[in-house]
């Protein structure tokens, strides 16, 4: 049995002129900008839903609306005794748990930034991070104390480390860290006393967060990211998704990422909804999950849907009122047999970035497999540009994807301390995605590739400069280019092949290198195919004409990790 909500939604129109998708009322929850602040929408759902569960995570613990306001009251105290001030940058190097949530609304209390920081991250991308955020404070797991020791000594920004309670439950808790290099205190300190009731004069104009974003040409990016801008990733939720109070948001999703953060654990609280929490994606656990709590929207990303589609058949496949999934992307030929198989009603595809929002949402009425959708027009100009000459393109033809917002800091603000990769990104008044695609005469969009030398794989965007970066500190590699092939399953973007020149003597054995990339390269940019050559492919200006290697793949020659 599957319900909706049909009689109780936001309305959704449709401009027939310019194909636009403009779902109503556009406006905030309560109608003034001026509240798109995240302690503000916190404050108000504190007081009209006390009691009501705003998360509950699979382990067991769970948060009401005023238990999390109090809470993050008290991580904004203990912030303000550890000297964090207004505009300070707090690193949150946690998995999906209580604290991770507990310190973002802290740093809103307090005025501070909140950096994000991916739990693959160890030596130089952490330190990346860290170091180019000027992180005053992060707040971790005792499990990551060793990564953190192999790079402290290079982080004189950072002066205290809040560490929470073991995750794993076989971590045995330590009575100290004595080897570790930087001041510390623990999360429960951080809370303990009442606190002081200080509330920081926060705007929509000010920052809120610092999501980190792979570069094409150099180290992964700073995204600054002001409220309104995090507020509008919950407000798109909210009407195009038809988000209501009595939904339960299910989220297996990271927290370190827009998408569970923003789109989806934002979205819940400025709606006065739920979200059920899942510290980590599971294929196998994903239906009785949404089952067991009667979850009836979820977001996905590429191949997860693949993955939930090779589970064993079920007769309890349709027992569930799931009625929204979201995925970005979404292959159009896995749509119609998970809405078959699952009863899902709807089962569509939205396009977005950390820097640019997300703009592009399908239609609940009016999907089209394999369209990431119409423009949310009441907040984005979106529009496929010719990617040499910036002129529009005709319908049907492939560009790039650009964007531009309507709302004053309803976009990104920049990118930390890179002035000219801002404006490279912003030129002609427009942001170039990097992403090819086209638009067709009725205003569909539909992603097509990436245009920017960057590997997708498994939801996560692969800077090939960093990862290149660190197999050339390899000593028995002279030079390298990393590039993206095909991935065997559907939807799962793509596989990361190296093509890699030997120093003289010849090169190591493909179980070297491998062992090399599990010790110094996070989980997500794991390669799996390896060729070693004499000589990489140039331009006359001595550019790797990466074309020309994906072009040759996967070739007799590559070296396949088993």
């Amino acid at each position: 049995m599957h319900f909706s909500r049909e009689s109780s939604v936001l309305s959704s129109v449709r401009d027939e002129g310019t194909g636009a998708h403009n779902p109503k009322p556009g406006k905030s929850m309560d109608g003034s900008v001026e509240t798109w602040v995240l302690t503000r929408q916190l404050k108000r759902q504190a007081q009209e839903r006390p009691d009501q569960t705003w998360v509950q995570f699979l382990t067991g613990s769970a948060l009401t609306y005023s238990e999390a306001d109090a809470q993050a009251h008290q991580v904004a105290t203990g912030l303000k005794r550890l000297g964090v001030g207004f505009g300070d940058r707090v690193a949150v190097w946690l998995p999906n748990n209580r604290s991770h949530l507990l310190t973002w609304l802290g740093c809103s209390y307090r005025g501070a930034v909140h950096v994000a920081v991916n739990l693959e991250y160890q030596g130089s991308f952490l330190r990346h991070v860290l170091a180019d955020s000027q992180a005053k404070v992060l707040v971790m797991p005792p499990e990551f104390l060793d990564k953190l020791n192999e790079i402290s000594d290079t982080l004189p920004h950072l002066e205290w480390v809040v560490l929470t309670e073991p995750t794993a439950p076989e971590t045995a808790p330590r009575a100290g860290p004595p080897d570790l290099k930087k001041p510390w205190q623990a999360f429960s300190t951080l809370m303990a006393g009442p606190p002081d009731g200080e509330v920081a004069a926060v705007t929509y104009r000010d920052l809120a967060s610092i999501l980190y974003t792979s570069g094409t040409t150099g180290p992964s990016k700073g995204v600054l990211m002001p409220h309104a801008h995090t507020y509008l990733f919950g407000l798109g939720t909210i009407e195009n998704l038809r988000l209501q109070e009595d939904d339960c948001y299910y989220v297996c999703l990271p927290l370190f990422h827009a998408n569970a953060l923003f789109m989806q654990v934002y979205a819940v609280l400025i709606r006065g909804a739920t979200a059920v929490i899942r510290e980590r994606f599971s294929a196998s656990a994903w239906l009785s999950d949404v089952r067991q709590h009667q979850c009836t929207v979820s977001n996905a990303l590429g191949v997860m849907v693949e993955f939930i589609l090779r589970q064993p058949p079920s007769k309890d496949d349709q027992d569930h009122v799931l009625r929204v999934l979201t995925s970005a992307p979404l292959p159009a030929e896995q749509v119609e047999p998970f809405r078959q198989r699952f009863g899902v009603p709807h089962v569509v595809e939205l396009y977005g970035m950390t820097e640019v929002n997300i703009p592009l949402y399908s239609p609940l009425d009016a999907p089209r497999p394999g369209s990431c959708g119409k423009p949310w027009d009441a907040y984005f100009d979106v529009t496929i540009l010719h990617p040499e000459t910036d002129e529009p393109v005709p319908a049907g033809e492939i560009g790039e994807i650009c964007v531009r917002p309507k709302q004053p800091y309803g976009f990104m603000a920049g990118y930390h301390a890179l002035p000219d990769k801002t404006v490279e990104a912003w030129r002609n008044f427009w942001f170039h995605t990097g992403d090819a695609g086209q638009c067709d005469a009725e205003g569909y969009f539909y992603f097509r590739d990436r245009i920017k030398d960057c590997i997708r794989r498994r939801g996560e965007n692969i800077s090939s400069y960093e990862l290149e970066s660190v197999l050339l500190e390899h000593p028995a590699v002279a030079e390298v280019a990393a590039i993206a092939v095909p991935d065997s399953i559907r939807g799962g973007e793509d596989e990361i092949k190296l093509v890699l020149v030997p120093q003289p003597g010849g090169p190591p054995s493909a179980d070297a290198i491998w062992a090399y990339c599990e010790q110094h390269l996070p989980r997500f940019m794991q390669p799996r195919f390896l060729e070693w050559v004499e000589a990489l492919p140039k331009t006359p200006t001595s550019k790797v004409q990466k074309a020309k290697l994906r072009e040759i793949g996967v070739s007799p020659q590559t070296v396949v990790r088993s």
